[in-house]
Protein backbone atom coordinates (compact mmCIF):
# COMPACT_ATOMS: atom_id res chain seq x y z
CA UNK A 1 0.00 0.00 0.00
CA UNK A 2 1.08 3.47 -0.85
CA UNK A 3 1.62 6.30 1.00
CA UNK A 4 -1.60 8.04 -0.84
CA UNK A 5 -4.05 5.16 0.66
CA UNK A 6 -7.04 6.98 2.69
CA UNK A 7 -6.76 5.28 5.91
CA UNK A 8 -9.74 8.14 7.38
CA UNK A 9 -13.13 8.11 6.27
CA UNK A 10 -14.82 11.83 7.85
CA UNK A 11 -18.68 10.89 9.04
CA UNK A 12 -19.70 12.37 5.93
CA UNK A 13 -17.53 10.45 3.56
CA UNK A 14 -19.44 6.55 4.55
CA UNK A 15 -22.79 5.10 4.24
CA UNK A 16 -23.50 1.34 4.43
CA UNK A 17 -21.99 0.38 1.14
CA UNK A 18 -18.48 0.51 2.90
CA UNK A 19 -18.94 -1.52 5.93
CA UNK A 20 -15.79 -3.55 5.04
CA UNK A 21 -13.71 -0.51 4.72
CA UNK A 22 -15.46 1.20 8.42
CA UNK A 23 -16.48 -1.97 10.06
CA UNK A 24 -20.17 -2.10 10.87
CA UNK A 25 -20.53 0.72 13.91
CA UNK A 26 -18.74 3.29 11.15
CA UNK A 27 -20.93 2.36 8.41
CA UNK A 28 -24.09 2.51 10.25
CA UNK A 29 -23.03 6.30 11.85
CA UNK A 30 -21.97 7.30 8.82
CA UNK A 31 -25.71 5.63 6.74
CA UNK A 32 -27.18 7.44 9.41
CA UNK A 33 -25.67 10.89 9.10
CA UNK A 34 -26.71 10.61 5.33
CA UNK A 35 -30.25 10.30 6.01
CA UNK A 36 -30.77 13.19 8.21
CA UNK A 37 -29.84 11.10 11.83
CA UNK A 38 -28.71 13.92 14.25
CA UNK A 39 -25.58 11.64 15.17
CA UNK A 40 -22.37 13.17 16.82
CA UNK A 41 -19.92 13.95 14.43
CA UNK A 42 -16.96 11.63 13.94
CA UNK A 43 -14.19 10.09 11.87
CA UNK A 44 -13.44 6.36 11.44
CA UNK A 45 -10.17 5.05 11.01
CA UNK A 46 -9.87 1.54 8.87
CA UNK A 47 -10.40 -1.87 9.35
CA UNK A 48 -7.26 -2.04 6.55
CA UNK A 49 -5.50 0.09 8.78
CA UNK A 50 -5.90 -2.30 11.44
CA UNK A 51 -4.64 -5.40 9.15
CA UNK A 52 -1.61 -3.09 8.25
CA UNK A 53 -0.71 -2.52 11.73
CA UNK A 54 -1.24 -6.26 12.44
CA UNK A 55 0.72 -8.01 9.54
CA UNK A 56 3.81 -5.39 10.09
CA UNK A 57 4.41 -6.19 14.21
CA UNK A 58 2.36 -3.20 15.22
CA UNK A 59 4.12 -0.44 13.68
CA UNK A 60 1.42 1.70 11.78
CA UNK A 61 1.15 2.37 8.16
CA UNK A 62 2.98 5.35 6.72
CA UNK A 63 0.58 8.19 6.43
CA UNK A 64 -1.31 7.21 9.02
CA UNK A 65 -1.08 9.19 11.51
CA UNK A 66 -0.76 12.09 9.76
CA UNK A 67 -4.34 11.39 8.39
CA UNK A 68 -5.43 11.17 12.00
CA UNK A 69 -4.42 14.07 13.05
CA UNK A 70 -5.83 15.75 9.93
CA UNK A 71 -8.80 14.13 10.78
CA UNK A 72 -8.95 15.69 14.09
CA UNK A 73 -8.64 18.73 12.88
CA UNK A 74 -11.86 18.41 10.27
CA UNK A 75 -13.70 16.90 13.19
CA UNK A 76 -12.76 20.48 15.59
CA UNK A 77 -13.53 22.67 12.39
CA UNK A 78 -16.57 21.15 11.96
CA UNK A 79 -17.88 21.10 15.98
CA UNK A 80 -16.35 24.49 16.84
CA UNK A 81 -14.42 22.89 19.97
CA UNK A 82 -10.37 21.47 20.23
CA UNK A 83 -8.84 18.80 21.72
CA UNK A 84 -7.74 19.62 24.87
CA UNK A 85 -8.78 23.91 25.38
CA UNK A 86 -9.79 25.40 28.30
CA UNK A 87 -12.44 27.46 26.83
CA UNK A 88 -14.42 24.78 24.65
CA UNK A 89 -13.07 21.19 24.54
CA UNK A 90 -14.02 18.67 22.48
CA UNK A 91 -14.19 15.12 24.24
CA UNK A 92 -14.35 12.38 22.44
CA UNK A 93 -14.57 8.35 22.63
CA UNK A 94 -12.58 6.09 20.85
CA UNK A 95 -14.64 2.85 19.90
CA UNK A 96 -13.73 -0.06 18.23
CA UNK A 97 -16.16 -1.22 15.31
CA UNK A 98 -15.36 -4.68 13.52
CA UNK A 99 -17.47 -5.80 10.43
CA UNK A 100 -19.17 -8.42 12.40
CA UNK A 101 -20.67 -7.71 15.47
CA UNK A 102 -18.22 -8.46 18.53
CA UNK A 103 -20.46 -7.20 21.42
CA UNK A 104 -17.93 -6.26 24.36
CA UNK A 105 -14.73 -8.02 23.39
CA UNK A 106 -12.97 -5.25 22.32
CA UNK A 107 -11.87 -2.23 24.54
CA UNK A 108 -12.77 1.24 24.74
CA UNK A 109 -12.39 4.76 25.94
CA UNK A 110 -14.82 7.29 26.51
CA UNK A 111 -14.35 11.50 27.71
CA UNK A 112 -10.88 11.58 25.96
CA UNK A 113 -9.86 15.16 26.03
CA UNK A 114 -10.69 15.94 29.96
CA UNK A 115 -8.25 17.26 31.69
CA UNK A 116 -7.06 19.69 34.71
CA UNK A 117 -6.83 21.89 32.06
CA UNK A 118 -10.32 21.21 30.24
CA UNK A 119 -12.32 20.10 33.61
CA UNK A 120 -13.54 23.19 34.68
CA UNK A 121 -14.57 24.02 31.03
CA UNK A 122 -16.41 20.48 31.07
CA UNK A 123 -18.18 21.53 34.53
CA UNK A 124 -19.19 24.77 33.46
CA UNK A 125 -20.82 24.00 29.83
CA UNK A 126 -22.33 20.64 31.90
CA UNK A 127 -23.46 23.34 34.94
CA UNK A 128 -22.56 19.99 36.81
CA UNK A 129 -19.20 19.66 38.91
CA UNK A 130 -19.49 16.26 39.87
CA UNK A 131 -20.52 15.20 36.33
CA UNK A 132 -16.86 16.66 35.10
CA UNK A 133 -15.01 15.09 37.93
CA UNK A 134 -16.74 11.87 37.37
CA UNK A 135 -15.98 11.68 33.52
CA UNK A 136 -12.66 12.10 34.53
CA UNK A 137 -11.94 9.59 37.07
CA UNK A 138 -13.30 7.62 34.49
CA UNK A 139 -11.16 8.22 31.84
CA UNK A 140 -7.95 8.11 33.90
CA UNK A 141 -9.15 3.99 34.86
CA UNK A 142 -10.06 3.77 31.08
CA UNK A 143 -6.99 4.79 29.80
CA UNK A 144 -4.51 3.56 32.28
CA UNK A 145 -5.96 0.07 32.36
CA UNK A 146 -6.42 0.02 28.34
CA UNK A 147 -3.93 2.04 26.79
CA UNK A 148 -1.52 1.78 29.42
CA UNK A 149 -2.09 -1.73 30.55
CA UNK A 150 -2.38 -0.69 34.37
CA UNK A 151 -4.60 -3.73 36.11
CA UNK A 152 -8.21 -2.72 37.05
CA UNK A 153 -7.79 -3.68 40.56
CA UNK A 154 -5.43 -0.85 40.88
CA UNK A 155 -8.10 1.58 40.62
CA UNK A 156 -11.02 -0.45 41.99
CA UNK A 157 -9.36 -0.73 45.21
CA UNK A 158 -8.82 3.11 45.49
CA UNK A 159 -12.58 3.48 44.98
CA UNK A 160 -13.37 0.97 47.41
CA UNK A 161 -11.55 2.86 50.07
CA UNK A 162 -12.74 6.02 49.02
CA UNK A 163 -16.20 5.43 49.62
CA UNK A 164 -15.28 3.24 52.92
CA UNK A 165 -13.50 6.61 54.27
CA UNK A 166 -16.35 8.62 53.61
CA UNK A 167 -19.22 6.53 54.40
CA UNK A 168 -20.39 5.52 50.70
CA UNK A 169 -22.47 3.00 49.53
CA UNK A 170 -22.61 3.07 45.87
CA UNK A 171 -20.50 5.48 43.63
CA UNK A 172 -23.35 7.95 43.26
CA UNK A 173 -22.75 9.29 47.25
CA UNK A 174 -19.69 10.19 46.01
CA UNK A 175 -19.34 14.01 46.06
CA UNK A 176 -17.68 16.53 43.59
CA UNK A 177 -14.89 16.54 46.15
CA UNK A 178 -15.05 13.32 46.58
CA UNK A 179 -14.29 12.72 42.97
CA UNK A 180 -11.88 15.19 42.39
CA UNK A 181 -9.67 13.83 45.09
CA UNK A 182 -10.40 10.23 43.60
CA UNK A 183 -9.06 11.46 40.49
CA UNK A 184 -5.65 12.68 41.92
CA UNK A 185 -5.34 9.72 43.59
CA UNK A 186 -6.07 7.48 40.49
CA UNK A 187 -3.39 9.72 38.61
CA UNK A 188 -0.91 9.36 41.22
CA UNK A 189 -1.73 5.39 41.43
CA UNK A 190 -1.27 5.24 37.94
CA UNK A 191 2.25 7.02 37.78
CA UNK A 192 3.24 5.06 40.46
CA UNK A 193 2.62 1.86 37.80
CA UNK A 194 3.88 3.35 35.44
CA UNK A 195 7.16 4.05 37.39
CA UNK A 196 6.77 7.80 35.37
CA UNK A 197 4.29 10.20 34.23
CA UNK A 198 1.55 8.96 31.52
CA UNK A 199 1.13 11.83 28.90
CA UNK A 200 -1.22 14.75 29.36
CA UNK A 201 -0.92 15.09 25.52
CA UNK A 202 -4.65 14.61 24.52
CA UNK A 203 -3.36 14.29 20.73
CA UNK A 204 -0.70 11.69 21.92
CA UNK A 205 -3.56 10.09 24.07
CA UNK A 206 -5.89 10.06 21.04
CA UNK A 207 -3.44 7.94 18.91
CA UNK A 208 -2.13 5.79 21.77
CA UNK A 209 -5.78 5.13 21.89
CA UNK A 210 -6.52 4.04 18.37
CA UNK A 211 -3.38 1.59 18.86
CA UNK A 212 -4.98 0.15 21.76
CA UNK A 213 -8.12 -0.68 19.93
CA UNK A 214 -5.70 -2.25 16.87
CA UNK A 215 -3.93 -4.18 19.75
CA UNK A 216 -7.60 -5.18 21.57
CA UNK A 217 -8.40 -6.83 18.05
CA UNK A 218 -5.87 -9.53 19.24
CA UNK A 219 -6.42 -9.80 22.96
CA UNK A 220 -7.68 -13.43 23.94
CA UNK A 221 -11.47 -13.11 24.55
CA UNK A 222 -11.62 -11.53 21.29
CA UNK A 223 -9.94 -14.68 19.50
CA UNK A 224 -12.06 -16.83 21.50
CA UNK A 225 -15.27 -14.85 19.90
CA UNK A 226 -14.48 -14.65 16.43
CA UNK A 227 -13.09 -19.14 16.94
CA UNK A 228 -16.81 -19.54 18.51
CA UNK A 229 -18.51 -17.15 15.89
CA UNK A 230 -16.48 -18.35 12.91
CA UNK A 231 -14.82 -14.66 12.49
CA UNK A 232 -11.57 -14.10 10.33
CA UNK A 233 -9.30 -11.94 12.42
CA UNK A 234 -7.86 -11.09 8.66
CA UNK A 235 -11.27 -8.74 8.97
CA UNK A 236 -9.41 -6.02 11.63
CA UNK A 237 -11.52 -3.65 12.84
CA UNK A 238 -12.28 0.16 12.48
CA UNK A 239 -11.76 2.65 15.20
CA UNK A 240 -14.29 5.24 15.01
CA UNK A 241 -13.06 8.55 17.27
CA UNK A 242 -16.91 10.30 17.86
CA UNK A 243 -18.16 13.89 19.28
Amino acid sequence: MTDQTKWVYDLNEGDASLKPLLGGKGANLAEMHRIGVPVPDAFTVTTQSCVASMNNDGEWPDGLAAQIDAGLARLEERTGKKLGSPENPLLVSIRSGAVASMPGMMDTILNLGISDETVAAVAALADNERFAWDCYRRFVSMYGEVVEGIAPNVFEDALTEMKAAKGAELDTDLTAEDLKELTQRFKALANEALGGHWTTDPKEQLLRSVDAVFRSWLNPRAEVYRRSQGISRDLGTAVNVQE
